[in-house]
């Protein structure tokens, strides 16, 4: 437990910090989700869409310092990858 005010403030706005955090990541990993659903049932059009804005979203994660830049360049990656891959099938 905490000592100090100090220390009890910086408690609480730490927990107020981590829900907010994990909202957005759980969010991004729904993105993510829905392009590889795309992906799976081959709908390229749908994919690319959902592409567009999952990667506006981890940008902005990025931004926010809750992605580190190189875990999103690779989301983006290996996702527009599979895209591609499903596009010329």
């Amino acid at each position: 437990m905490a000592n100090t005010k100090q220390a009890l403030k910086r408690s609480r706005q730490s927990e107020k910090h981590r829900i907010s955090n994990k909202w957005q990541i759980t969010r991004m990993s729904t993105y993510l989700k829905r392009v590889l659903t795309a992906i799976e049932s081959g709908d390229v059009n749908q994919a690319k869409t959902e592409y567009k804005t999952t990667i506006s979203i981890v940008d902005r994660l990025v931004n926010k310092g809750l992605v580190h830049k190189n875990k999103a360049s690779r989301y983006k990656s290996r996702l527009n990858k599979r895209i591609a891959k499903v596009a010329q099938a």
